[in-house]
């Protein structure tokens, strides 16, 4: 089993990353906590597959388990989904003492750490992740965020886990698109991080290589991620260059109302900017072509025209990026290079050009 310690100011816990993982859950989080009551929240997609086993290894570690399944889909990080959720764990009497368990993808865990955090000012959590995205990306580093209305992760707290238990094994049941949208946030972690991992990315040309390689991508995206995190937990500073290809990202997630993944958004969005970064002789042009072709040969989006709608601006301005009315834009000038370039937004538009 791989051990990934994050060691934060305040806190430190443990990612534990197996293939096979899955068949020891309960015993794994009964080392970190004592019985309680626990609310496992999980989604519409990936309850039925796994929630009956996991509840099960939990009564066996004596844990009280309440199950609570959410729609599946971005429209679950609501107020009023977390409100519901909140009700339940009153409901049934839950007190400071217990706590939350994330089970499933992004959504499950942005919206299930958000739970655990409110829930009487705080209670402990643990991340399973099911998802790539889950794995490599949301599962890690304590951001937590529901939607309003239209502006995306606006509302939101750091909430780190107790722990984070991740098999590759549950990666077989995603449909082909889900695991590819995944992948798009380990090439951006790849680029970011260093030539190593940034070579091994360009190996993966198909959907087959991504779960052959899954561990291993897991891994190196993980220890990227959590060395960042550990430096500026809050996102004060460095940690702002994990979102390279997020911010366009973002606005056309927004704009497209659920036609297109996260990570199908994040790939446009690290094109689109990658190309204004190029004009602007910022990035090296072939490494442009490099992180385009590692996108292309895994079937992952590069451009759209939802770049030009109307409110697509609208939604650069409303990104909680968005500082004083100075955009920070990331970009990467060479392999384990990225770069925050501040734009006023009154400047934004002649920045980018014609995108």
């Amino acid at each position: 089993m791989i051990d990934i310690e994050v060691k934060l100011p305040e806190k430190t816990y443990h990612i534990h990353l197996a293939k096979g993982l899955r068949a020891q859950l309960g015993t794994s989080i009964s080392r970190v906590w004592h019985p309680r009551q626990i609310a496992l929240i999980s989604d519409d997609h990936v309850a039925p597959l796994y929630m009956a086993e996991l509840h099960a290894q939990l009564l066996a570690a004596g844990f009280t388990v309440l199950d609570i399944v959410v729609p599946a889909g971005e429209m679950s990080k609501s107020l009023t989904t977390l409100e519901q959720i909140i009700t339940r764990l009153a409901a049934a009497g839950m007190t400071r003492q217990d706590g939350v368990i994330a089970l499933g993808g992004g959504v499950v865990g942005d919206l299930a750490g958000l739970v655990a955090s409110l829930y009487m000012r705080g209670i402990a959590l643990i991340q399973i992740p099911t998802s790539l995205t889950a794995q490599v990306d949301a599962s890690v580093g304590g951001k937590t965020a529901v939607n309003l209305q239209t502006v995306k992760n606006i509302i939101g707290t750091f909430k780190q886990p107790d722990l984070v238990l991740i098999d590759p094994d549950f990666l077989t049941t995603l449909s082909q698109r889900d695991l590819v949208e995944g992948y798009a946030e380990v090439i951006k972690t790849s680029i970011l991080a260093d030539t190593t991992f940034f070579a091994l990315t360009g190996k993966i040309t198909s959907p087959a290589d991504i779960l052959g390689h899954a561990e291993e991508l897991i891994e190196r995206s993980i220890r990227y991620k959590a060395t960042v995190v550990m430096q500026d937990e809050h996102e004060g500073g460095l940690r702002r260059v994990l979102n390279f290809g997020h911010t366009i990202g973002h606005a056309v997630e927004l704009e497209a109302h659920g036609a297109l993944r996260h990570g199908e958004a994040v790939a446009i969005g690290m094109v689109t900017i990658s190309r204004v970064f190029v004009r602007h002789q910022q990035m090296p042009v072939a490494l442009f072509e490099a992180l385009l072709k590692r996108i292309e040969q895994v079937g992952l989006p590069t451009s759209t025209d939802l770049v030009a709608a109307p409110d697509f601006m609208a939604h650069l301005q409303n990104d909680k990026k968005n500082q004083q009315g100075t955009l920070n834009l990331i970009g990467v000038a060479a392999v384990g290079q990225p770069f925050i370039y501040p734009v006023p937004f009154v400047k934004l538009t002649d920045f980018l050009g014609d995108i």
